[in-house]
């Protein structure tokens, strides 16, 4: 069964650690989470290969999640890219 790849960009803010905890909240077993911290040059390619403009921001399988180009992490954004459901 295919694993859904979520990756979560932050900075180590208590918004970016409410993305994370939602994220991981939400998280079934076949999601793989990673978490990026944006000091890093790795996490920071990453971003700007994805047109991350902001942070915290959620990748589900390669798509940033809508909620993360003009607010907060959404629930229901996040369930909408299939986090938390059997891939």
């Amino acid at each position: 069964m295919p694993m859904r790849r979520i990756e979560v960009f932050g900075a180590g803010c208590p918004c970016c650690d409410e993305a994370v905890q939602t994220v991981l909240g939400l998280a079934c077993s076949d999601c793989s989470v990673t978490i990026l911290d944006m000091s890093t040059p790795d996490a920071q390619r990453k971003a700007k290969a994805y047109g991350i403009a902001r942070i915290p921001a959620v990748v589900v399988n390669g798509r940033i999640a809508d909620c993360c180009s003009s607010g907060p992490v959404g629930v229901a954004t996040l369930k909408q890219l299939g986090v938390g459901a059997a891939a």
